[in-house]
């Protein structure tokens, strides 16, 4: 399970399982990295939910 980020400077994809960790990015500052991990964590989980419902999990 995962979700991806994009701006328009850059993208990120980030694993929410076991925990969220960043996946792997391009373009983006360490400092938005840990602004977007650090939202992923506090929304955790509506996003799992939306996700699994998304894909029918």
């Amino acid at each position: 399970m995962h979700v991806h980020v994009t701006s328009p400077d850059g993208e990120a994809k980030f694993w929410l399982e076991p925990v969220v960790a960043l996946a792997e990015h391009y373009g983006l500052l360490s400092k938005e990295i840990k602004e977007i991990q650090k939202i992923i964590e506090e929304h955790y989980d509506e996003i799992k939910k939306a996700w699994k419902n998304h894909f029918k999990h």
